[in-house]
């Protein structure tokens, strides 16, 4: 291959030798819009940046519709450009400066791919009889939400619901919190808390809400067996909680046992109890 012309760079998506892009190269001031809400809820796209949220994005045929690199990170991972090339995904190199711009993380590691809302309607989520449900009602830490997806995934959770005022799962730290399990979930966005409930228990699931004045032990719960049939977790900011109207609604009012001195365990510690108390009673 010869070299590209002084100053120039291979473009790894046609071949041609173009310069690599800058922080005010158009596609790369149009994706950077993408780290506001409004743009991103406009134009149905987001930011994926680092190596595993990319391959995860790209296990996903017709997700990614563009995948920025700089030169070393595309030499790092090659895989992930080839496998880009090969769905016909545009990858351009660009510089150092237009990464950290794309980037949202202190270090970043030099990619960054653009992304196709994937969330589905709470009909489309239900369609497939998830056995666990993690319902997000009103959460606005991305970094929880995110945290609490990830925990979703990894116990085996058909769905996470993001309901009401609840913070866009598309946020760049939710999305890097969620360590690419955002990708592997059923994502659904709700805007009415009680709809999903009643959706929910339509669908022949029976519905805990965690809260630490609850009437209801997580322990007994397990030691009766009632979290072995379809289950949905309802879940409120560590600093408001849930609704009285969700806390009422629920068909018990769980709390998590503290065995230790601790005052309370935090949002996504809950979860992951909770969570991981229905998967290996479901098994």
């Amino acid at each position: 291959m010869s070299a590209p012309p002084s100053g120039g760079r291979l473009n790894r998506a046609g071949g041609a030798h173009t310069m690599a892009f800058t922080p005010r190269t158009p596609r790369v001031v149009a994706a950077r819009r993408l780290q506001r809400r409004r743009d991103r809820d406009a134009t149905g796209r987001f930011l994926a940046e680092g190596p595993q949220a990319v391959r995860e994005a790209l296990a996903r045929p017709g997700l990614v519709t563009e995948l920025f690199g700089t030169p070393a990170a595309l030499d790092r991972y090659p895989e992930l450009a080839a496998t880009a090339a090969r769905a016909d995904v545009p990858v351009s190199e660009v510089t150092d400066d237009a990464l950290a711009a794309l980037a949202e993380t202190v270090a970043p590691q030099g990619l960054v791919a653009v992304c196709r809302h994937l969330d589905v309607s709470l009909e489309q989520a239900l369609a497939g009889a998830p056995r666990l449900v993690a319902v997000l009602a009103e959460i606005r830490d991305p970094g929880n939400a995110g945290t609490v997806l990830r925990t979703a995934d990894a116990a085996g959770a058909g769905a996470v619901v993001f309901a009401g005022d609840a913070v866009d799962p598309y946020n760049g730290k939710c999305v890097r919190a969620s360590a690419g399990s955002l990708f592997h979930v059923d994502v659904v966005r709700a805007p009415d808390p009680a709809q999903v409930v009643d959706a929910l228990r339509a669908a022949g699931l029976s519905i805990f809400a965690t809260t630490g004045y609850g009437d209801s032990d997580l322990d007994d719960l397990t030691d009766y067996g009632r979290l072995v049939g379809p289950t949905a977790w309802l879940f409120g900011s560590e600093a408001h909680g849930l609704s009285e109207e969700l806390t009422a609604a629920a068909d018990a009012r769980v709390r998590v046992p503290l065995y230790g001195r601790a005052e309370s365990l935090n949002l996504a510690a809950a979860a992951a109890v909770c969570l991981y108390a229905s998967a290996r009673a479901q098994r």
